[in-house]
């Protein structure tokens, strides 16, 4: 019996290619990538800048810190330096932070929030809207009165 029809057995690298099947039928590949939807949708611009920012003043931040720690395990006469630049970079890491929460705040007041169509303030500004227009039409029909009767009345 020969080692390639053996069951469990690897056959040879030219006997079966990666392609083709028995009777010469191709195999379908899988794909390595498959592409899927976002869960989430993308930040704006501005907002991500920001995010970046932030995340990159944070982690340069974290490192001084452990330098500092390390250098006042050594005893070297960099740990008290480094100590206050630390408290000074901790500062900096929590406005850069804050920078992305207000940056995203005037984005969102500036562009809006997506709302969906069910949306209940969507829905309230619909109604001021209705009422607002109802308030103009009556307005300009009551000043087409007046100045119909105005012209029909006779002065004395």
């Amino acid at each position: 019996m020969k080692t390639e029809q053996r069951r469990g057995a690897v056959p040879s690298a030219p006997a079966a290619s990666a392609n083709s099947a028995v009777g010469g039928a191709k195999i379908p590949r899988q794909q390595l990538w498959v592409e899927e939807p976002a869960t989430r949708r993308r930040m704006p611009d501005p907002v991500r800048r920001s995010a970046v920012r932030a995340v990159l003043i944070m982690s340069l931040t974290i490192i001084q810190a452990m330098v500092a720690f390390l250098c006042t395990l050594a005893g070297s006469w960099l740990a008290f330096p480094m100590v206050l630049s630390s408290v000074g970079s901790t500062v900096v890491a929590t406005w850069s932070v804050l920078d992305v929460w207000v940056t995203r705040q005037v984005w969102n007041q500036r562009n809006g929030v997506v709302s969906v169509p069910s949306s209940s303030a969507r829905q309230l500004r619909r109604e001021r809207r209705r009422a607002r227009r109802a308030a103009r039409t009556a307005q300009r029909d009551e000043a087409r009165i007046r100045r119909r009767g105005a012209e029909s009345l006779s002065r004395a």
